[in-house]
């Protein structure tokens, strides 16, 4: 097997730094890839969070003014992954989270600031770090979308490009004047380059410059070709269809693994579920729900948004009541939405709990304690919470979207499908829809032999890594040979 190397480009990387699923991937794949023989280590910005956990980084280059600061370029590890940081104080030492103001605003820098991080990718796969020339530089998500740009219009031998979409909502859009500022050539304003309705964007100079697009699920690979779901680039994505692909995303196995979790009150596994009612016991006294057995307890980890459908789900409070179940929501975003999920929670003691924010030990716990997982998203490129929730026996209940489409079996379908059920979906994504879908899950529930299959089922679905990072590595190789030809 010939090696690879692979610089990764990501914003936030788990365990150091997450807001989102991004971080999920980008710190499980490289360690999957090594099992494939390929060497990745990632790119990542200086947050203080990063700084922090690094300890022990060398130097390998200094800069006295890189994006308009002082800088420095560090190699490290942390848990096993290989990491090169950016430390740019002057872009990077901000408190709280890695995109936004306290206020929940943009950094009204984000441009200049994630740029830099592409220009420092584009010059590593130039050979700025001898010791790692990578074969093939992978972008991931709009914060790195400007490393294929830098590359292409270096004009000088380069290394390969992939750009991963993990979510077409976010595209990094900012006034054209910001090209002067960040080093690349004015020519590259135009459709071919970074232009994108009068600005520039930069998922669509990765998009339009990276020599291979992949996505997060094979689904969502088709629904990003269309007008709807490619939201303003699927006529882009349609053109270069040829070399996009839709790879599903894994999860980190080890971290989710209630056999070994310490984030849960009782762990369990596929061969003894007992412990998962002690989980839910503790789960109900943690949102202050009724103890009960035999009400069906609905779980929900989510960003609170419109695309994430949770405005629908309230819209199914009245069901959800009306037919005995309870609610357990963790999740903040839309402050319209946590307002009125709490008051929800307010006017219903005992049968909804909400808890905004985030909890990572809590997020755990609902996992290994709610009886299903509800993910009703408009739109979800692969979805995480839903592999989590097989690998804990809670049983999903999903939209027919994206990855949610490609990872869960409706009850529905096991028959036809000639694999066994692990879940319930609907579809349109409407009120009517879900539930309906609620009320189908909600009789099979008290049916303990038939919900036992399907949690069993869902134990027993391949949801790591495994399979899904030899696909990245033939993708890779598949790259590096068709350079050298």
């Amino acid at each position: 097997m010939t090696p690879v190397r692979v610089l990764a480009v990501a914003s936030e990387v788990y365990p150091i730094v997450k807001t989102g699923g991004l971080a999920d991937v980008a710190g499980a794949l490289p360690l999957a890839l090594k099992a494939h023989g390929v060497e990745m280590r990632t790119l990542m910005p200086g947050y203080p969070d990063v700084m922090r956990m690094l300890g022990g980084a060398g130097e390998i280059r200094r800069w006295p003014d890189y994006f308009g600061g002082p800088g420095r370029l560090l190699a490290g590890s942390h848990g096993g992954l290989d990491l090169f940081v950016l430390d740019v104080p002057h872009l990077y030492a901000r408190p709280g989270n890695p995109y936004v103001t306290a206020e929940g605003v943009d950094w009204p820098d984000n441009g200049l600031r994630f740029a830099a991080l592409s220009r420092i990718a584009a010059d590593i796969g130039h050979g700025l770090v001898p010791a790692f020339v990578p074969d093939v530089v992978h972008a991931h998500d709009w914060q790195a979308g400007l490393a294929p740009a830098y590359l292409h219009y270096d004009n000088r031998p380069r290394p390969g490009t992939v750009m991963t979409i993990h979510n077409m909502a976010y595209q990094g859009k900012f006034a054209p004047q910001l090209i002067g500022t960040i080093g690349l050539p004015w020519d590259s304003f135009n459709v071919h380059g970074l232009e994108y309705f009068g600005g520039i964007s930069f998922l669509k100079a990765g998009l339009q410059l990276a020599d291979r697009i992949t996505t997060v699920s094979p689904t969502y690979a088709q629904e990003i070709q269309s007008d709807e779901g490619g939201m303003g680039l699927g006529g882009l994505l349609r053109e270069r269809a040829d070399v996009l692909s839709g790879i599903l995303n894994g999860i980190d196995i080890d971290v989710w693994n209630p056999r070994t979790d310490p984030h849960i009150a009782y762990r369990f596994g596929a061969d003894d579920l007992t412990f998962r009612a002690a989980n839910k016991a503790v789960l109900q006294q943690q949102f202050n729900l009724d103890s009960s057995d035999e009400a069906p307890l609905l779980g929900v980890i989510s960003r609170l948004s419109w695309q994430k459908g949770l405005d629908l789900l309230l819209e199914a409070i009245p069901t959800i009541l009306g037919d005995g179940m309870q609610l357990a929501l963790l999740g903040s975003g839309d402050r319209d939405l946590q307002d009125r999920y709490q008051a929800v929670a307010r006017a219903n003691p005992g049968r909804i709990g909400v808890v905004i924010g985030y909890d990572e030990i809590l997020a755990h716990l609902i996992q290994a304690g709610s009886d299903a997982l509800i993910v009703p998203s408009r739109f979800e490129p692969c979805g995480l919470t839903q592999l989590y929730a097989l690998r804990y026996g809670a049983v999903p209940i999903v939209s027919r979207v994206g990855g949610l489409e490609d990872t869960i079996v409706d009850i529905g379908e096991a028959n036809t499908s000639d694999r066994d059920a692990t879940g319930f979906k609907f579809a349109p994504v409407t009120v009517e829809a879900l539930t309906g879908t609620l009320r189908k899950a909600n009789t099979a529930f008290h049916n303990k032999a038939t919900w036992r299959r399907l949690q069993l089922s869902g134990l027993a679905t391949d949801v790591s890594w495994r399979n899904r990072a030899g696909d990245y590595a033939m993708l890779y190789r598949d790259l590096v040979a068709a350079r050298r030809t």
